[in-house]
């Protein structure tokens, strides 16, 4: 497939948020889905933008009102698996978090799937893995279920794909002639990653927080200058969580211990990353940038690509 030349005109841009529990797999509270919802679909009507918002299906059916402000919003309603359990390939270890079995892993997307369309009235189109850790088991459960987008690559760690593509059936990271469209997450490709491996420091999720948006802005720009060296169109994938948007604790207790985050998961969260993500999409507004929900870019992708 080649990409038509009005996909290359725009830098296009999908945000999109994980509606999970607060800090992740780390805590069992949804305060961020209770309380961050409503500020970000008002900032994104102010801002005129659109965007997805991937619900486990815990989340869909404990916070069915969150649901439907997205929904009435306009913006995007997707699915980010049942539990926030590890659905595709394990990438690093975390304790306690076991990964599905490839043979498991079908039925438990159908639930997820199942879960949040009882909530939302109709059937997500779109999907995105917990940590963004897919594999070839997910994206043809996906694409069984008619899914149009995913948005799991992680773009640090495999560093193949730099633009969204036809995932393969037989491997998900090559190309294919699947109907989904696989929708990478953005990564800064151009620095010196001092993370043999994993080069997980390359993912520059949380820095518009942990530091601020023009210092994301900085990254972003270096890999739309790598893209555009290359003739590739400009696509730039987010992930944000609503509870980065709230105030946050720096640890939490419940059942039998204390759960103490790293510090980046917590830094800035609140306010702070309110108002330096307002001015990220205010920088890439500047830049031309036009800004999609995840199924609505699927459709464009495929029309705007053509088979050789």
């Amino acid at each position: 497939r080649r990409v038509g030349d009005q996909m290359k005109d725009n830098i296009h841009v999908v945000f999109g948020f994980d509606m999970e529990t607060d800090v992740g797999s780390f805590t069992p509270y949804y305060d961020g889905v209770k309380n961050g919802t409503a500020p970000l679909v008002e900032l994104f009507d102010k801002k005129g933008i659109k965007g997805t918002f991937y619900y486990t299906g815990d989340a869909a059916r404990r916070n069915p009102e969150s649901v439907e402000i997205v929904k009435l919003s306009g913006n995007e309603v997707g699915c980010h698996s049942l539990f926030h359990e590890t659905v595709g390939d394990e990438l690093f270890p975390i304790p306690g978090v076991v990964p599905l079995l490839p043979e498991e892993v079908p039925l438990r997307i159908e639930k997820a799937t199942e879960w949040v369309q009882q909530v939302l009235g109709h059937q997500p189109v779109s999907f995105r893995a917990p940590r963004l850790w897919g594999s070839t088991a997910l994206l043809n459960a996906l694409e069984r279920l008619n899914y149009v987008s995913d948005a799991s690559y992680p773009m640090y760690f495999y560093r193949e794909r730099f633009v969204p593509y036809h995932p393969s059936k037989a491997d998900w990271t090559k190309e294919g002639d699947m109907n989904i469209v696989e929708i990478p997450n953005f990564a800064d490709m151009v620095m010196q990653s001092n993370d043999p491996g994993l080069e997980r420091d390359r993912d520059q999720w949380p820095l518009f927080r942990t530091k601020s948006a023009d210092e994301l802005m900085k990254r972003i720009d270096g890999f739309v200058k790598f893209l555009q060296e290359r003739n590739l169109p400009v696509v730039l994938c987010f992930y944000f969580h609503p509870w980065e948007f709230i105030p946050i604790q720096e640890s939490y207790h419940y059942g039998e211990a204390t759960v103490t985050p790293d510090r980046f998961l917590t830094l800035g969260c609140g306010q702070k990353a309110m108002s330096e993500f307002s001015i990220l999409i205010d920088r890439l507004k500047d830049k031309g940038a036009v800004f999609h929900r995840a199924d609505d870019f699927a459709g464009l992708w495929r029309k705007q690509t053509i088979r050789q």
